[in-house]
């Protein structure tokens, strides 16, 4: 779920809200649904339809129970109704009522939408177009600017292009957005130079600048607490994942779980850890002395592996065309081949085994936080997940400075740029993963705002070009792995950053208009459309 899923159930709610607040519900009898460009493209591999239809029966992402989509969108195949906003059911078939466009776009934006109702007589009530930027935001033409009204009610006699079109009647949703926009921020910054100035001239870290600000629409206690229920919900994903009984995810690639393996091999003890099925508090390995177990479970493994090499023998290679003078050429230039040596390298396995838990349980249509996007949900968790468990000092604390920081380097990307593929590619998802997490662990190992802010540029540097081409449109392949080495970077960026004085050639302001402009000129196949790279060269069967 993210632009093509808690967008489009964000946009189902607010539409089916609005005819509700205007009256317009109780006289509807059948919708129609049409959804164009990449929401069309690669929408049923990411559970589009199945989203759209929760926001009209009323669902928003973060308290629809998951576990009933399935059976709840059945049940309108098989009644063709749907209950609009949960209480009022209408005409609906599924298999007609919604299009799918997958050859055109609205102007606006690639990722568009548009709900129409009809009365009894087949006339039209209302419409409405909405478009999924990315992260779980919608916007329209009028939103975009007020978030006002934009929608045409041929009985309510209220039209977009009325200028005082939704004055006396909003929804409580976009009262609280417009609210928002009233509110100036109490440190405003557009670009990271304005960011890191901001820090050095107020003696904050970037942390305590989004504090202050959120504070201008929320209390101490409300920030804080948000903070953490998010954070909750992202520790709840990883553990879902690590502890997941199912062994494949939905869809036609027949793709294995792999996280419940990983995360057991971990628990087993084959890295030092004497925790066993212990999600919360695996115990941490040492990786700054030479005493470590996992260096002892490392020399213990080569002399298996070496064991189980020596079983190559001369006889294996019999039927071969190689001569005795070549393989006279070979003796004593390379080793005696053995097979492969499972590496012990404990960092790099947790990064992978939390992002990788995250990013199934998106795949199976599990609840994750959008960060900033579902398609790479999983760095951000994996990052904070791994400093708390073998590198934190007080993680209350740190779970704020990294969520903070991570959400000022997301801002700067969504007025930059955009954190949509469909826009972007996944540079925009993954790599603005990457770019916030890796910003986000320099602030908790003590970085200055200076060193931050380079880490996030290094983090999205080698990301930059990266292509959004899912096989058979499901969030799995490359998706899933790809979100593992995106957490991994981000730990190499932030230590890159942290080795050096905050002082470098490329800024991050530069490398975010770079990633817009290299977005612009990405060809639309390597866009969230499944029309090229690996989505055209993978075979699905």
């Amino acid at each position: 779920m993210f632009s093509h899923t808690v967008g489009p159930m964000r946009a189902g709610k607010i539409f089916v809200q609005d005819l509700v607040e205007h009256e317009v519900l109780t006289k509807v009898a059948s919708i129609k649904v049409d959804l164009y460009g990449s929401l069309a493209l690669t929408g049923i591999g990411h559970g589009t339809p199945n989203a759209t239809l929760m926001g009209l029966e009323g669902e928003l992402p973060e308290t629809v129970p998951t576990e009933t989509i399935i059976a709840r969108v059945q049940a309108m195949h098989d009644t063709n109704t749907i209950s609009l906003n949960g209480v009022h059911r209408v005409r609906f078939n599924p298999d007609k009522d919604m299009t799918l466009h997958y050859y055109e776009s609205l102007p606006q934006h690639p990722n568009g939408m548009r709900f129409t109702v009809f009365d009894s007589n087949g006339d039209m009530l209302a419409t409405n177009e909405y478009f999924s930027i990315g992260g779980g935001f919608v916007v329209n033409e009028k939103t975009q600017l007020a978030h006002g009204e934009n929608v045409f009610y041929r009985d309510n006699k209220r039209v977009a292009d009325s200028p005082a079109a939704g004055s006396d009647a909003e929804s409580a949703q976009m009262a609280e957005r417009t609210q928002q926009d009233l509110v100036t921020a109490a440190l405003p910054f557009r670009t990271g130079k304005d960011l890191v100035d901001l820090c050095q001239r107020e003696g904050l870290s970037i942390a305590e600048v989004v504090f202050l600000n959120e504070l201008q629409w929320r209390s101490r206690e409300e920030v804080i607490d948000s903070a953490f229920r998010i954070w909750g919900v992202m520790d709840d994903s990883i553990r879902r994942g690590c502890l997941s009984t199912e062994r494949k995810l939905p869809g036609r690639l027949n793709v294995h779980r792999r996280a419940p393996n990983l995360y057991q091999n971990l628990m087993r003890g084959i890295y030092g850890s004497s925790e066993k099925g212990s999600l919360s508090s695996p115990q941490a390995p040492a990786l700054s002395d030479g005493s470590s177990s996992a260096e002892n479970t490392l020399s213990t493994a080569a002399t298996a592996a070496s064991e189980q090499g020596s079983a190559f023998s001369a006889s294996s290679l019999l039927k071969t065309s190689l001569t005795s003078a070549q393989r006279s050429e070979l003796t004593g230039v390379f080793k005696h081949r053995q097979r492969a040596r499972r590496p012990v390298l404990p960092q790099l396995d947790y990064l992978s085994v939390y992002a990788i838990a995250v990013n199934e349980e998106n795949a199976a249509g599990g609840r994750v936080v959008t960060a900033p996007t579902n398609g790479a949900a999983g760095v951000i968790p994996a990052v904070l997940k791994y400093h708390l468990e073998f590198l934190s000092e007080d993680p209350s604390r740190d779970i704020l400075e990294f969520l903070f920081t991570s959400a000022a380097i997301g801002m700067l990307y969504k007025r930059g740029a955009s954190i949509s593929a469909a826009e972007m590619g996944c540079q925009g998802e993954v790599g603005v993963a990457c770019s916030m997490s890796a910003a986000a662990f320099a602030a908790v190992m003590g970085g200055t705002p200076a060193q931050v802010e380079n880490a996030a540029e290094i983090g999205m540097e080698h990301n930059l070009g990266l292509t959004c081409d899912p096989v058979d449109g499901l969030v799995q392949i490359p998706c899933i792995e790809r979100n593992a080495l995106g957490a991994v970077k981000a730990v190499t960026a932030a230590q890159l950053a942290l080795q050096g004085d905050g002082s470098h050639r490329v800024s991050l302001d530069q490398v975010i208009e770079t990633m817009r402009q290299t977005g612009q000129d990405m060809m639309s196949k390597y866009k969230e459309t499944s029309q090229g790279g690996l989505a055209v060269n993978v075979p699905v069967c």
